[in-house]
Formats: structure tokens, C-alpha cells, sequence
């Protein structure tokens, strides 16, 4: 019988491999450790501690936009309503009463509501806002009264028709201007301070004054400071000694400025059709809700400048009794109308 021979692999076919030596014995095959579910857990652990890190590393470089600074609707004039399409001449009479049909006034001339101020407006949606104060110590003469009369002296005799006609006569208006009329009492006009938050103001000087038969007390200081509604009426209707009812023409006009300022602030513009809604059964207006809206639209564009004019007059006279005379050569008309 031949003799076994022992036979090579070929060099391109491996032999198997040799057996690694485990702490079993030398020769035995390794043995695998089965993963736990601890293992695991702990591996799941380390993987979502990584990718929050990842994520807080992305935020640092680009963080989330902070939405308090997300740009917001704008709110401006245009948002109350369309402004007129042609200008629009407004009469505001500032009546010294405290509300609508009281049938004594509180104030001095006692009796019936006088007109404690008067303003023209005209609203250009093409131009500025233009703004006339009118004299209520004008002299004025009526068909059927003896003698001349205050203007602000008219309301009480006639009402806003026969002021309307006082007003158009003196300032040269063709009928039937002007187009539209607001009386504004005492307490409505507190209500509309006060619905605004009051009113940043300085008056120019300390101002005391004291009238038993009113019952009014005004003692306000000099300065910058925020007034509420009854502050900034005793503000308009504080006379001076010596600058007289120009005075408080000077006045009105800084509470106008700043009524102004005060309802271009979007919180409070925000709010001014409510305001409107408010107020609108405390005055008497011609006035729709929506013709007011759009005023306010057109009046409040700050592209618009606002001019405010005066009328020249005489100085005070005692013949005449605390009325007052246009300037000679000051004659209708004085406000001229627009050219189209």
C-alpha cells in the first residue's frame, strides 16, 4: 500500500485560519457577548446628547429671528378711511356749555351755550391742512340787532346756521360753504382729551384763576407735563390779564398741535374710529362717521404741512367794550379759495 502524501492547498486558496488563544484554552473559537438593552439605551442616550448639541451649535451660529422684531402691519392715516376727493371747509364751534342742549352754559357770559372758539378748517387732499382761528371778541352785525355783536355771541342768538352765515360773510366763503360744521361742547372735548390718554403740553406760564359763579379754579403749572381732559380744558379756556383772548388763542392752537401729535401715535390712531363712535352722541355734526374718518385721514398726513392763520385786528378799545375791528384794509375775501 503506497504511502500517504500530504497534501498542499493551492496558493491562491487559503487554508483556514488559525484559532486565536481566549483565556478558555488555546485552540478554542471566541466567544460574542450578546448586547443588552442597557447597551443600547446608552448608545440611544449618547446619539440624542450629540444631535442636541449639533442643533444648539447651529442656533448660535444661525439663531431664530426674534418675532417681537417680525415686521407688523403699518398703521397710518390711510388705514382710518379714503381721504375726500375734493378740499372740504370744516366750521368747529367750541362750545362753552358741558354738554348738548343744557340750557345754561356754567361759564361766563352766563345763559345759553356761547361759542367759546372758533376754527375753520379746510382739508385739502391735494395741499395742506389749513387752519383759521376766528376771533370770538369780533364785531359782528346781525340783520335785526341794535348795535354790534360778539361773534362768539352768535351761537347763542342763532345757532350754527346763523354763525355759518356770520363766518361766510367775514371770511368772503361762497355758499354753500362751509361744507360741513361740528359743535364741540366742554365735556366732550374732556372725553376726547382723555380717550387719547391726555395730552403731552407746557404751558407757557403758571396760571391761576378763580370764579365763584362758575365754579371754575384753574391753577396749572409751567412747563412740560402730561394733562388729562379737564387740565387741558382749563389750559384753552384760561384767560390772560394782559394777552387777553389772544392768549388764549395761542393756547388753543398749542392743544391742536398737539391733539395732532397725539393721534399720529399708532396705538392711539388705532383707536380713533372708536373714539369717533363714542363721541359721536355727545356733539353736533353734519358729519357722517365715515365723512369724519376720512378728515381725520386727509388732516392727519404727515406729507401735509398745517398752516394756521389769524385775522388782524384793532387793538381793544373801552367804547367798545371788549369788542374788537378788523384792521383797516382786512376785507373779504380773506381766506381766498383754492385755484382747481
Amino acid at each position: 500500500m503506497p504511502a500517504r502524501r500530504n497534501r498542499r492547498p493551492p496558493a491562491d486558496r487559503p487554508g483556514p485560519a488559525a484559532p486565536t488563544p481566549t483565556a478558555a484554552g488555546k485552540g478554542s473559537a471566541p466567544r460574542r457577548r450578546p448586547l443588552t438593552i442597557g447597551r443600547s439605551l446608552r448608545q440611544l442616550a449618547i446619539a440624542a446628547a450629540g444631535a442636541v448639541v449639533g442643533m444648539a451649535t447651529l442656533g448660535l451660529l444661525w439663531p431664530e429671528p426674534d418675532r417681537a422684531l417680525a415686521p407688523t402691519p403699518e398703521i397710518g392715516p390711510a388705514s382710518l378711511a379714503a381721504q375726500p376727493a375734493r378740499p372740504v371747509t370744516l366750521l368747529v364751534i367750541g362750545s362753552d356749555a358741558d354738554r348738548l342742549g343744557a340750557p345754561l352754559n356754567g361759564a361766563a357770559p352766563a345763559g345759553p351755550a356761547n361759542a367759546d372758539a372758533l376754527l375753520l378748517l379746510r382739508v385739502n387732499p391735494d395741499g395742506p391742512l389749513q387752519v383759521l382761528n376766528l376771533p370770538t371778541e369780533l364785531a359782528v352785525s346781525l340783520p335785526g340787532e341794535k348795535g354790534p355783536k360778539r361773534l362768539g355771541e352768535v351761537y347763542r342768538l342763532g345757532g350754527v346756521a346763523l354763525t355759518a352765515d356770520a363766518v361766510r360773510e367775514l371770511v368772503g366763503l361762497e355758499s354753500p360753504k362751509p361744507d360741513r360744521y361740528l359743535v364741540l361742547p366742554r365735556g366732550a372735548f374732556r372725553d376726547l382729551v382723555n380717550g387719547l390718554g391726555g395730552l403731552e403740553l407746557s404751558p407757557p406760564r403758571r396760571m391761576r384763576y378763580t370764579d365763584k359763579t362758575q365754579k371754575l379754579t384753574i391753577d396749572l403749572e409751567a412747563g412740560l407735563q402730561q394733562l388729562g381732559g379737564a387740565k387741558v380744558e382749563h389750559l384753552v379756556r384760561f384767560r390772560d390779564r394782559w394777552l387777553g383772548d389772544a392768549g388764549r388763542r395761542s393756547n388753543q392752537q398749542l392743544v391742536g398741535s398737539s391733539l395732532r401729535e397725539r393721534m399720529l401715535q399708532p396705538d392711539k390712531l388705532a383707536k380713533l374710529p372708536v373714539l369717533v363712535t363714542q363721541l359721536q352722541a355727545k356733539v353736533d355734526t353734519n358729519l357722517s362717521q365715515g365723512e369724519t374718518l376720512s378728515l381725520l385721514a386727509a388732516g392727519l398726513d404727515t406729507a401735509k404741512p398745517v398752516q394756521f392763520s389769524s385775522l388782524p385786528l384793532k387793538p381793544a378799545e373801552e367804547k367798545h367794550k371788549g369788542l374788537r375791528e378788523l384792521e383797516a384794509g382786512a376785507t373779504p375775501p380773506l381766506w381766498k379759495e383754492p385755484t382747481p
